[in-house]
């Protein structure tokens, strides 16, 4: 169990974020550039769109202050016509400004979710030690989708009213600046109201965020380990923790649904006291003779244009917000930046022979809890090295730092005599075969899974390195042989066929190094048997690397070397750390008590392992 379910959020609570809305919408903008001349044609679109907003208004004030006094029949069907055409107009530079904004949203919304899940891509093992899947999947997802509601009907919405409404305050200053000023005279107590507001709704909105996540983790953990909760009976209390956590995420929803609800009234009670003032006020220049009928009604009208991108800006706060607090999410993860980065001058590392050295590496998980401890090992090329000793160790971890998952906190580790600092670890990868107990087989075929390291494989080779790893008679016994589905993490084959499909799935890349990590400890006899021969072809030239708790499995190896507490304590063949009766003497007793060890320890001991 980890300790901190979401280390991400720590570092906000550190570093209170400040990041502002128009952080979100430059980073928005930024990847949307590339459609900028769709841009512009939403933005004539929207100009359009304002311009005919203006004639209307003037069309009725016309009406009400010449043709009517004047009896001018022979314009009201012109007047019509002018309000009709202005109305189709509007409807379609309406159309083609939403579409083209919606276009360019999604655009926008597309890059930034492969941006945010290459990154992630990118970042390094400890990352993923601290995360947990289930937030990460909240944050693609979930926090991406709240955005691209925004950006793809709330974005034509937020600029077109905007646009509007700068454009007729500046007209109506132009016509009337008293009567202007004081209607904008309640506006500095919107901006106040919202601003105010708003912050408490961006918190809300993230604890709604937060607590999804942890809903989404429950899930991603419980139904990826159903097997567990069928075979200890565990449906009730799993469903109970479920509650526990869907009753948070909905007592955090109703406090934001509290914000937004009061919002919006706010605003037009404030719209409305505005609107009253310039009533009276209107009233009374028209009763002066200051203004006309036609003008009055004009200017009720572009009243009610300008007030309008407020109360709709108003009712979008929510979605400003919600937006806001995942934007936040999404920036925490394109902010952190992995520990394991390559140097600028990286270069390839070339085809290798297999010499592997450790040296005086220390390393820890933890700064507090040390693992490695003044490491050093000579692995000479062709050979078998195999790690043993108890759990924790430090086995696992030496073969974590030779795949550069990891980066020792003191020392080098050397491949061929070059630091494998120095090279691009993609280079380094390619020429590494890992086959682990805990195998990884994608929901696909079993031909993807086998050339999941070489996509252009052919069909020959994916099936020479299924014989070389004893399983292409099982694969030919399914109905559709090597297009049959393994299923979700492989559950429709058993243990010893998935790691053979793993094993020809190393031997298919063909890598120079090879690290086995007690890739038969799961296993029964008679599969134990096939792997031990599909790994004698797979290893064949090779450097490899055993981390084994079977020390059957490792009698042959060329050195084998005793890890206790992060030290190295003993090297040596299988007889001389026998003959030795040390710790490893130990270990095997535990397997196979007595076994030949009577029989190697009345002959003369060997000198003492190196």
């Amino acid at each position: 169990m980890r300790s901190n379910p979401n280390p991400l959020r720590y570092a906000a609570e550190v570093n209170p974020s400040r990041r502002s809305i128009w952080n979100m919408y430059k980073r928005l903008l930024i990847h949307s550039r590339e459609k900028w001349k769709t841009m512009i044609g939403a933005m004539v679109a929207i100009i359009a769109i304002s311009l005919l907003e203006f004639a209307i208004p003037q069309l009725t004030a016309f009406t009400i202050d010449h043709a009517i006094p004047g009896k001018r029949y022979d314009q009201l069907p012109w007047i019509a016509v002018g309000i009709v055409a202005a109305a189709l107009l509007l409807s379609l530079f309406t159309y083609v400004s939403s579409y083209l904004l919606s276009y360019v949203g999604l655009h926008t919304i597309n890059r930034l979710r492969n941006e945010l899940y290459r990154h992630i891509q990118m970042q390094d093992m400890a990352f993923f030690d601290k995360t947990r899947t289930g937030d990460l999947m909240s944050r693609i997802t979930g926090d991406v989708s709240i955005l691209q509601q925004l950006v793809s009907s709330g974005m034509l919405q937020m600029v077109t009213e905007l646009v509007t409404f700068f454009a007729i305050a500046i007209y109506m200053l132009y016509i009337d600046p008293q009567l202007t000023l004081l209607m904008l005279a309640t506006f500095p107590l919107l901006f106040l109201f919202t601003r105010k507001v708003g912050r408490r709704m961006r918190s809300s909105f993230r604890a709604v965020q937060e607590s999804s996540a942890e809903v989404n983790n429950h899930l991603q953990e419980n139904l990826s380990g159903i097997r567990l909760m069928k075979a200890y009976a565990s449906e009730s209390y799993e469903a109970e923790r479920f509650t526990n956590r869907t009753s948070r995420n909905m007592q955090a929803s109703i406090t934001a649904n509290r914000f937004t609800a009061i919002f919006a009234p706010t605003i037009d009670l404030l719209n409305y006291v505005g609107m009253a003032a310039v009533l009276l006020f209107g009233a009374w220049q028209v009763m002066s003779g200051e203004l006309s009928i036609g003008a009055i009604v004009a200017f009720l009208a572009y009243l009610r244009l300008l007030q309008n991108p407020v109360r709709q800006l108003s009712r979008m706060m929510n979605m400003i917000q919600q937006s806001a607090a995942a934007y936040e999410r999404i920036e925490e993860i394109l902010d952190t930046k992995p520990s394991i980065t390559e140097k600028e001058n990286a270069r390839p590392l070339p085809i290798i022979q297999g010499s592997v050295e450790y040296r005086h590496v220390d390393f820890a998980y933890q700064s507090d809890v040390p693992v490695l401890r003044d490491f050093h090992l000579t692995i000479a090329p062709g050979t078998m090295t195999a790690l043993v000793g108890s759990s924790g160790a430090g086995k696992s971890t030496v073969a974590h730092l030779l795949s550069r998952f990891y980066d020792p906190s003191r020392g080098t580790l050397l491949v061929d005599g070059i630091d494998i600092k120095d090279v691009q670890i993609t280079s380094l990868r390619g020429q590494l075969g890992i086959v682990s107990q805990d195998i990884v087989l994608l929901n696909g075929t079993i031909r993807d899974n086998i050339a999941y390291g070489k996509p252009d494989a052919t069909d020959q080779e994916v099936e020479e390195a299924a014989r070389a790893a004893n399983a292409h008679e099982f694969i030919q016994a399914f109905p559709e042989g090597y297009q049959s589905p393994v299923g979700e993490r492989g559950v429709k084959l058993s243990g010893g066929q998935k790691q053979r499909l793993s094993i020809a799935r190393a031997i298919l890349k063909n890598p120079r190094l090879i690290i086995l990590d007690e890739a038969t400890a799961a296993l029964d006899t008679e599969s134990e048997q096939l792997i031990q021969h599909a790994l004698s072809q797979l290893l064949a030239g090779r450097t490899c690397l055993v981390i084994a708790h079977r020390l059957s499995t490792i009698q042959q190896a060329d050195q084998i070397v005793v890890l206790e507490k992060g030290s190295i304590i003993e090297t040596g063949t299988h007889e001389e750390l026998i003959r030795h009766q040390g710790r490893y003497q130990q270990l095997y007793e535990l397997q196979f008590p007595n076994r030949h060890t009577q029989e190697l320890q009345q002959k003369e001991p060997l000198p003492s392992p190196r």
